[in-house]
């Protein structure tokens, strides 16, 4: 049998990182979960991460629910540098989860974008926190 490392980075409080955890414990696999709130992020980290999953930094903001408008971190023409510099100061400004397989590293928002990174698909039904099928009883997937 072969490994299939999973990682996510979530925080415990997010609805979204709870389903995306759900998810990947469903379909039987043991991540490694890191906290992004109490661990935090390194430059370096950031840049990889954005670069593997194809995201910018700006798509990476998370502006619901974090000081971000307040630290003027939203104004078009910030640099990039001031807003990493930002995001590694605060970790509340980065949107999670962020998930990496071998098969990709990925924003997971909705939490159903994680099934993609995965190898097996989790045994239905299953169902996000809102009630919301994902995987109906015979173990599709829900478009």
């Amino acid at each position: 049998m072969s490994i299939f490392p999973v990682v996510i980075h979530h925080t415990p409080d997010c609805g979204t990182c709870r389903n995306v955890l759900a998810i990947i414990r469903a379909a039987k696999y043991a991540p490694t979960v890191i906290n992004s709130l109490t661990e935090g992020w390194t430059r370096p980290q950031l840049l990889a991460l954005f670069a593997v999953s194809g995201i910018t930094m700006r798509e990476a903001l998370r502006v619901a629910r974090s000081p971000a408008e307040e630290m003027g971190l939203t104004a078009p023409d910030l640099p990039d540098d001031a807003l990493l510099d930002a995001m590694t100061r605060h970790s509340i400004l980065v949107n999670r989860p962020i998930v990496c397989t071998p098969k990709g590293v990925r924003l997971c928002r909705p939490s159903e974008t994680v099934l993609d990174l995965l190898d097996r698909l989790p045994p239905g039904p299953l169902t996000k926190e809102d009630g919301q099928l994902i995987i109906d009883a015979e173990g599709n997937r829900i478009a």
